[in-house]
């Protein structure tokens, strides 16, 4: 029974509409994270891309936004969550494990935020790292030339980054390398829609 006509919605022949909800799933946790970014930017005037990092918006002491900015990154967590374990698991088995780690981290980022210090630092690098790993992890098992563009750009964001290239705070990196992967992942969802 077709429920409505768009592309989205329509399961086609051995898809079932239950693995199209989870994908679905995993398209609504980058809104989920970007919107609360977004907000949380247009709500701090003190944010410069020049000077700060995401994190700084989540910082509970100093940042009236965090809320905003932690609850976003940990409901964007679970909801990638549950799409890792279903529909990406069934056509992407082990770039599915690397995802699900980078779910993880992003909600570690979330609640270990600044105030915790040298932690909130190990579980940033480990998401911006699990990011990377599933990018190649999905290029090498789905021989995936986006997912290789991804994995280049997320990188050459950051190596630009650490040679001075250009002068920003660290929030720019994590954004084109974040933004690479989720363009990669709502891509393959919309093609396996």
């Amino acid at each position: 029974m077709k429920i409505l006509s768009s592309r989205l919605f329509v399961a086609p022949r051995g898809v079932q509409m239950e693995e199209r909800v989870y994908a679905l799933l995993g398209i609504a946790a980058f809104l989920v994270a970007y919107t609360s970014i977004g907000v949380s930017i247009i709500l701090s005037p003190w944010f410069s891309w020049q000077e700060n990092a995401l994190s700084d918006l989540g910082h509970s002491t100093r940042s009236r936004v965090a809320p905003i900015f932690n609850l976003g990154l940990l409901a964007a967590g679970a909801l990638f969550t549950i799409y890792a374990v279903t529909a990406f698991r069934r056509y992407a088995k082990y770039t599915s494990v690397s995802a699900l780690i980078s779910a993880f981290t992003l909600q570690s980022v979330a609640t270990f935020d600044e105030v915790y210090g040298f932690l909130h630092f190990v579980v940033s690098v480990l998401l911006f790292a699990s990011l990377g790993v599933t990018s190649i992890l999905y290029a090498v098992e789905r021989k995936s030339l986006l997912a290789l563009i991804a994995f280049a750009v997320g990188l050459g964001s950051w190596i630009l980054y650490w040679l001075g290239t250009y002068h920003a705070g660290i929030a720019v990196p994590e954004t084109i390398s974040s933004l690479a992967v989720a363009v990669l992942i709502v891509t393959l969802l919309y093609w396996k829609l």
